[in-house]
């Protein structure tokens, strides 16, 4: 064996190696939360490159989150593999529909939607629907067509499938029944048409089909990617799958990694079938089980296995960790109060030395968040909520990459330095520290240029994975999935918000395992009123 992949191998525990050195497919991985999933799935690829077993430039690792993607591509980058395409299931399809698009269709390219709120207004206009169209309505009507669109379901198609699917219309304040969400959803694609623009569903969609009716283009596409693995397959949509199984055609050489405890994203088309019946498909496939817990304390660990005990949910972690303080749960008279409380012992956790972006508040809505921001902020706290306006579409942040190129062309000894003074006319904003402490970490990785820093941020901002801003992060259960913070705070676990209105009790409790399992050293739960039942469940 060489000397490096050796030294590949001696990072991984016993388990991590098994799924490292499984380097010919299928491989199905499943890893519970804070196992280490990642390192193993990249120490994977760096090993298979190694050892001779596949060009990195024919592999394609898939992800769900730019965020991920991006980490994935850092990783590799620092075992000596910078090659790999890490993308997005999205990213991918987008960057093999633009390639192609000339020779199968002609013409230019239909405008990308970044966000459906423009014409999902106009559509419940056009569809002469009445109701309130402010941010949330706007979002939750984006979430059932984005439903319908991955189910396969065409407009007149839908009000059927809500039925069969037993899935009631998640549109919340708002009598919008699911008659009225067809009559949107055909505005909405006729307006889309009509001013020639597409949504990431149809990057999708429009992929699978120029896969399906193209055979040149199918044959380029499979002859350059050979090579496969998917994280967070339990979240896999019926698109999603039928799209990979186009790019894979006959090969079995895909390692898929999943945790059937973490599906929380049923509503939106994902299903763990896909993940859970893997060896139907594949007979032969190898499966191996990641169960140490590297990520939390073992008092958060037994916390977070009390749920997969008592609902059956999973394999239960092993804590690797020392210990650490106990998880604790208290209730309030009111949201006000909760939110109040809060603040206060986050600006204790502050004055006793712990930096601002190690902690995190988690609710079950975006709507619980404004009422904690709004508090934060009139105390003075420095906060950030997770999945608000795109950084790299920000005036401030574009004019910081201009004065990055320009110093990239004249940098040639110490680049953080160099980038530090190009940064001093902005002064101290949150956008200059994150930049910063990106270089910071960049730097300690390896990075040896200004022009190589530019190169990482521009690739961060196709794939719209920013660097953290500093802060306190605010983000709902959902947006936190993939993250952990040294301390979590998760508010307004009340009996009438988790679970939430007439959503899957199942895949409720689930969310609040992946809560749980986002802290690494300390957990204080919060609820007002009559707390969730699954505190009870948790021990709590």
């Amino acid at each position: 064996m060489a000397q490096l992949a050796e030294e590949i191998l001696a990072a991984l525990d016993s388990e991590q190696r098994a799924v490292a050195t499984a380097v010919r497919g299928p491989v199905c991985v499943i890893a519970g939360a804070g196992t280490g999933k990642t390192r193993a799935i990249t120490h994977r690829l760096a090993y298979a490159v190694d050892i001779g077993v596949v060009d990195p430039q024919r592999i394609l690792a898939l992800t769900f989150t730019a965020r991920a993607a991006g980490e994935m591509r850092t990783r590799l980058r620092a075992l000596g593999v910078p090659n790999v395409a890490a993308r997005t299931f999205h990213a991918a399809a987008l960057k093999q529909l633009m390639y192609f698009w000339p020779q199968v269709l002609g013409g230019r390219f239909p405008a990308l939607l970044t966000t459906k709120t423009g014409f999902l207004g106009e559509a419940l206009n056009r569809a002469n629907i009445s109701a309130v169209k402010n941010n949330a309505v706007l979002r939750d009507v984006a979430g059932e067509i984005e439903w319908a669109k991955v189910i396969g379901l065409a407009p007149d198609e839908y009000i059927k499938a809500v039925d069969d699917y037993s899935r009631p219309v998640r549109v919340s304040n708002n009598k919008v029944d699911a008659t009225q969400i067809a009559r949107v959803y055909e505005a909405y694609e006729s307006l889309k048409k009509q001013e020639r623009a597409i949504d990431f569903e149809d990057v999708l969609l429009l992929t699978v089909g120029m896969l399906e009716e193209e055979r040149e283009v199918r044959d380029r596409v499979r002859d350059q990617y050979r090579y496969f693995t998917v994280d967070e397959y339990q979240d896999v949509s019926p698109l999603q799958q039928r799209l990979l199984d186009l790019w894979l055609g006959k090969r079995d050489e895909i390692c898929v990694v999943g945790d059937p405890a973490q599906t929380i994203y049923s509503f939106a088309g994902a299903t763990p079938s896909f993940l859970l019946n893997f060896t139907n498909k594949y007979p032969g496939a190898e499966v191996i089980r990641l169960s140490s817990g590297y990520r939390s304390t073992p008092e958060i660990i037994n916390t977070a296995n009390a749920i997969l005990r008592n609902a059956n949910l999973g394999h239960e972690l092993d804590p690797m960790n020392e210990h650490g303080e106990r998880p604790t749960a208290q209730g309030f008279r009111s949201e006000s109060e909760e939110a109040s409380s809060i603040v206060e012992l986050i600006k204790a956790d502050i004055a006793s030395g712990l930096a601002s972006n190690e902690i995190a508040i988690l609710t079950r809505t975006n709507a619980q968040l404004d009422l904690i921001e709004s508090a934060l902020n009139q105390a003075g706290v420095e906060n950030q909520v997770r999945s608000a306006e795109r950084f790299f579409n920000r005036p401030e942040v574009r004019e910081i990459l201009t004065a990055i190129r320009s110093a990239s062309v004249l940098s040639e000894g110490d680049w953080v330095s160099d980038l530090r003074d190009a940064l001093k006319p902005f002064g101290e904003s949150e956008y200059v520290r994150a930049f910063l402490q990106l270089a910071r970490e960049l730097d300690s990785e390896g990075l040896t240029s200004l022009r190589a820093f530019l190169r990482e941020v521009e690739d961060r901002a196709e794939q719209n994975n920013p660097p953290v801003l500093p802060g306190v992060a605010l983000a709902t259960l959902h947006a936190a999935k993939g993250l952990e913070w040294p301390k979590v705070y998760m508010a307004g676990l009340s009996a009438s918000v988790l679970p939430w209105g007439n959503q899957p009790v199942e895949e409720e409790r689930r969310l609040f395992y992946v809560g749980i399992t986002r802290a690494q050293k300390s957990l204080s739960i919060s609820y007002y009123g009559e707390p969730s039942p699954f505190l009870a469940e948790a021990g709590l």
